[in-house]
């Protein structure tokens, strides 16, 4: 017989985490689909603030969601 064990528990300490990451992607893909085409733009002018505002959704915004949330 399969017994089923919570993640996280004494006897499974794995402790995977499904909901921060998955709004951690979705809060990248709401901040990506602003600044990548104003990201865009300005890297016609100025190519490393440009990459910078491009790179922000990966660099900042997921990590900060994702981690904030503990399960």
């Amino acid at each position: 017989m399969i017994a089923c064990v919570e993640c996280g528990t004494r006897r499974n300490p794995c402790r995977c985490r499904v909901f921060g990451p998955t709004l951690g992607f979705v809060a990248f893909c709401v901040a990506a689909v602003v600044e990548w085409p104003i990201g865009a733009f300005v890297y016609v002018f100025k190519h490393m603030k440009g990459k910078r505002i491009m790179g922000h959704p990966a660099r900042v915004v997921y990590p900060k969601v994702s981690n904030c949330m503990p399960i």
